[in-house]
Parts: C-alpha cells; structure tokens; sequence
C-alpha cells in the first residue's frame, strides 16, 4: 500500500488461537511496514457491548438519551474507553474489520462498538455550514475506507449470488450501507476467507497469502458503488424515482413452480 497513511484494525473474535488470530497478526504487520496502523482487539480489551448511562458522564436532563449521548460527546464527558477509540478512528484513513460471520452477520461485541463509539454528533446526524444533516455518502466520517475481512464456515458460492447463504454483500448491508456508507465511510468489496470448517479449506497459509495481496491492492480498489443520498436519484421522501434502478440484493424470494 502507499496511499493510505494509517489505518485501524478491529477484530472481534474470542482467541489469538484461531485463524482469525493469525489473519490478524499478518495483517498488522504487513501494514505496519509502511504505515501507522493502531489495533483495537475487542474481546482481548474485554470491550462493553452496551451503551449505557454511565458512558455519558453524568449528562442528564429530560431530553432524549441520543440527545444527550450527543451532548457528553461534544462536551467530552463520553467513557475514556469510547473517547479513545474515537480518536484511533479520526486518526486513520483506513478501517479493517475483521471478524467471523455468525448467524448473518457481526458478533454481538462488534455491534456495540459501534452502538458506543458512532454516536450521535460524532459519526451521524453532522451538519454543514447551512444546517443540512449528512449522511448516505457523506457524515462525520466522510473521507476514510473501509474493508470487511470475515471468515465463514460454508463454501464461497453458497455466499454469492442464488446461494443459500444470500450474497455476503446482501448479508453485510446493514453494516456496508446503514453504518459505513451512512456515516460518509466508503466500504470496498468485503474479503471473504470461507469454507473455514470443510476439508476443502485453502489453509492458512494460501489465505494469509491472499489476504496480503488484497491490502497491498487496496490503494487502486475503487469502492462499492452506492449512491448517495443527495446525487443519487431519490426525492424528498427518500425513495428512488421510478427511473433510477434498485440495487439488486438477490433476496431469496418463494416462487410457485410449474407442476
């Protein structure tokens, strides 16, 4: 890589003793040859899922809690803990999540980082000079990229499109589009390391080998292309018009078939 100055890379996984561990590992060391990279290992920091009063600092009053999540952010009374991983992301250009896939999607501990550290005034609900809320493409974190790094137990095409799993992206839409790309972060095309649990498993050391690949790749990826919320062909009630094409997911719908 030679574009991105620094980066961030969070895992949520419960034990260096797995392959996402070593996935990790190489990762980080790969980056740190040429860039400031700072870690977040969320099980190993034994990380708080739940955002709660006592992340606010004693903000109270009788407005809304995200009203007052706001508040403590802007005030700087937030948890130190939530305050520091807010400042390891204002810092990095690139945001490396990595973790494994259960039950379609993010572990619960992953979640609730984001639930603590993209709050209110910090990651969403920013306004410009005229007072415009920002979000779908641009945000409190507008600038920075995002890759998805996750293992998965079953074989890569039941993850793609007219699998049974869905297609990951499908999968990883709450994640790619209602936090990332809804914050102003650009997510590129998620790297999938499968087939994790079946003895056609690549291995370790065909998948460490592709994962180096992809970052020292990531400067001339070109990010997902979603559309943004003010050039991106919906009205005023956020809706597409009816000539501009819906992302096609691939959901998987019951169709009667022909006796």
């Amino acid at each position: 890589m030679t574009d991105t100055s620094s980066a961030l890379w969070l895992s949520a996984h419960p034990t260096d003793r797995s392959l996402n561990g070593a996935l990790r590992a190489a990762g980080v060391a790969h980056l740190s040859r040429d860039h400031a990279v700072a870690t977040s290992d969320l099980y190993a920091m034994g990380w708080q899922a739940a955002l709660t009063e006592d992340d606010l600092g004693g903000v109270g009053g009788d407005q809304t809690f995200g009203t007052r999540t706001r508040e403590a952010h802007l005030a700087g009374t937030l948890a130190p803990d939530i305050r520091a991983e807010q400042t390891k992301l204002r810092e990095s250009d690139l945001l490396v999540l990595q973790f494994p896939l259960w039950w379609g999607g993010m572990p619960a501990i992953l979640k609730g980082w984001f639930d603590r550290v993209f709050v209110n005034g910090f990651a969403f609900n920013v306004t410009n000079a005229a007072g415009r809320t920002l979000k779908y493409g641009e945000g409190g974190l507008e600038g920075k990229r995002a890759l998805v790094v996750v293992t998965a137990g079953d074989r890569e095409p039941s993850f793609a499109a007219g699998g049974v799993n869905g297609h990951l992206e499908a999968l990883l839409f709450p994640l790619l589009h209602g936090i990332l790309w809804y914050t102003g972060i650009q997510p590129l095309r998620p790297h999938l390391i499968a087939a994790t649990d079946r003895r056609e498993f690549a291995g370790l050391n065909h998948e460490r080998e592709r994962l180096l690949t992809r970052l020292d790749g990531l400067p001339a990826e070109e990010p997902i292309d979603y559309r943004t919320l003010r050039h991106g062909g919906y009205d005023r009630d956020q809706r597409l018009v009816t000539d501009a094409a819906p992302l096609d997911l691939g959901i998987h719908e019951c169709v009667a078939v022909p006796a």
